[in-house]
């Protein structure tokens, strides 16, 4: 039962609590039980009691906590303790089973034997045992206290029975409800997508819980927005129709959904109140929901606290015989209280990421003009839960009227690494403006300059510069480029070919660790009509995948692009984001002009 029993055992580690206690639900639900309800931990000591338990035992919950179970109260008839290996409550314990006992005795704080029976539940968190729930009664025998048997002894046999199916009912029931609001929890807590909580909240409410599921969310002070509505499998038909904006609630209105999105408690309905006219327009559309799904019990609670409500959330049961009850609405009031700040911190987390993706947009350059040469690039934030990070492409023209061309990465995935990016662009491009030499000098200097005045901890990138013909059209373009540890150009000839250009590969940026000489460069003719594509790893890494596999796909893919237009082909690789990537992408691609053919003009510059 995930993150249901937290915490560290005994003699001073800190103290186990069950979550789904907080803020109320063990003692709204369990502790209200006239049965014995102990959990126990993997290793059979006592977690936590109910008052219950306290009075059977005849031991104060204190007293009993960390101890264990077996060894405090598990007796032969003759009150000896029995033995570990032949005790059935601590071999199902072992083998992550479920076990019952009919015919058992516990020791009582003041000495005295009481004949029990028994029934257990394992516990799991993340697949993981965590413990177990154990359901504890005293005997017919003790309660019948020796009285006659016969047809009254055999009626008291099928009450018994009827019992124990009732106990184990009330224990399935009551596993099943924090087994829920665990996983809930535990799920909610792994994204900051609002849309996506939503979407894993309804898939764990229906059907395990209700029939149906709505979400409502306030948006600004006024406005209601109904974000999610789930009905069972099959029944998607007309959905869409139900979510969208609210109308006003009006004044004065006190229909259950008005009230619980202005603070107020969690409302349950019977069909009569369902059937009550609507005071508002806010609850004429609520009304008419209702009425479409069947409700027969409806159970509509606040998302978030009592000071500070983010929406509320309405359930659904459309079964008469199975309507929600008491212990039903403290679940999902907890839930509720729960789901409230995951929407919160969902909301804050993509305002940031929006003005974040947008800042890296507005430091990302326009691309120059460069005579025939064709450019395009493509900047790609990271999917959906993880931050802007500080990939980065630029293209300018040197003073020599050759072209510059940089992809690069900078360490970290924050607002710190897109300030980081924007300092070394503007730290290269002075660096590079004025120079004719190899292009490993330039980055030796910006890697010096980096450490010295900037705050970059560490960095990739490939910087080259395209040296054109003589004369436009007749021969090959020149690269000379150099990468320090970012992954290589990739270039794609007339003639269907795609290589990667592994040559000039040097260390990264901030390793601090200088070898003799400058930085490798390399040099490569490209043919006319050629394509090249500089690109940052979230093109290619995905977490648990093969850098060689992917490297391979992108070959295949950009080849089978080869033909398109630099537009298309850009749109189409930066779309092709790994699934399982968590970092953005920043992609340049550069066309050289094709050759002219026979008595086609020549071009002019201008």
């Amino acid at each position: 039962m995930g993150g249901v029993v937290e915490g560290a055992g005994r003699d001073g580690e800190e103290e186990r609590r069950v979550s789904a206690a907080d803020p109320g639900l063990w003692q709204r639900v369990v502790e209200q039980l006239g049965t014995a309800v102990t959990v126990v931990d993997p290793a059979g000591r006592i977690v936590v009691v109910n008052p219950a338990a306290e009075r059977l035992l005849g031991r104060p919950a204190a007293a009993m906590h960390g101890q264990d179970l077996h060894d405090l109260c598990h007796r032969d008839p003759g009150g000896d303790l029995i033995p570990r290996e032949r005790c059935p409550l601590l071999r199902a314990l072992a083998e992550r089973r479920a076990a019952y006992g009919d015919d058992d005795r516990c020791l009582r704080g003041d000495g005295r034997l009481v004949p029990v029976s028994w029934s257990a539940t394992p516990l799991t968190e993340d697949g993981l045992p965590s413990g177990m729930v154990v359901l504890v009664a005293a005997a017919a025998t003790e309660r019948r206290g020796g009285r006659e048997r016969g047809e009254r002894a055999e009626q008291a046999d099928r009450s018994d029975q009827a019992e124990r199916v009732a106990r184990a009912s009330a224990l399935e029931d009551l596993t099943e409800r924090l087994t829920l609001v665990a996983e809930i929890t535990d799920v909610l807590g792994q994204t900051l997508e609002v849309d996506e909580a939503l979407a894993r909240l309804s898939r764990l409410l229906v059907p395990r819980l209700a029939d149906w599921a709505a979400v409502d969310l306030r948006v600004g002070s006024r406005q209601v927005y109904r974000v999610a509505v789930t009905g069972p499998e099959g029944r998607d038909s007309g959905q869409e129709d139900w979510r969208g904006h609210l109308p006003p609630a009006g004044e004065g209105a006190r229909s259950p959904l008005v009230q619980v999105l202005s603070g107020g408690d969690p409302v349950l309905q019977d069909r009569a109140c369902v059937d009550v006219p609507p005071d508002s327009p806010l609850a004429a559309v609520h009304s008419a929901f209702l009425r479409a799904t069947g409700a027969e019990s409806v159970v509509t609670v606040p998302l978030g606290t009592r000071g500070h409500v983010t929406g509320a959330l309405t359930l659904v049961r459309t079964d008469p015989a199975r309507p929600f009850d008491g212990g039903d609405v403290d679940v999902v009031s907890d839930i509720g209280r729960r789901v409230g700040p995951v929407i919160d911190n969902a909301r804050r987390f993509g305002r940031q990421r929006a003005v974040a993706e947008a800042m890296q947009r507005n430091l990302l350059p326009p691309l120059p003009r460069h005579g025939p040469v064709q450019l395009a690039a493509r900047y790609q934030p990271a999917p959906a839960g993880s931050q802007v990070g500080g990939d980065w492409y630029d293209a300018f023209t040197l003073r020599d009227g050759t072209l510059a061309l940089v992809i690069g990465d900078v360490l970290g995935h924050d607002l710190t690494a897109a300030a980081g990016m924007a300092q070394l662009q503007g730290i290269l491009r002075a660096l590079a403006w004025d120079r004719t030499g190899p292009t490993g000098a330039v980055v030796d200097r910006l890697d010096d300059a980096m450490q010295a005045i900037t705050e970059v901890p560490m960095a990739t990138l490939v910087l080259a510069r395209l040296e054109g013909p003589a004369a436009p059209g007749t021969g090959p373009w020149t690269l000379h480029w150099t990468s320090a540890g970012h992954p290589p150009p990739l270039l794609l000839t007339p003639d269907g070919n795609a290589q990667y250009l592994e040559a000039g590969q040097g260390l990264l940026l901030g390793t601090h660790l200088r070898v003799a000489g400058h930085r490798p460069s390399a040099a490569r003719a490209l043919p006319p009509g050629s394509t090249l594509l500089l690109y940052t790893d979230g093109l290619v890494e995905v977490p648990g995948s093969d850098l060689g596999t992917e490297l391979a796909r992108l070959r295949n893919h950009a080849l089978a692009l080869a033909h398109e237009p630099l537009d298309t082909l850009c749109d189409r690789l930066s779309a092709r984001m790994p699934p399982g990537s968590t970092d953005d992408i920043a992609l340049l691609a550069v066309r050289l002009p094709a050759p002219r053919t026979e008595g086609e003009p020549r071009p002019t510059t201008g």
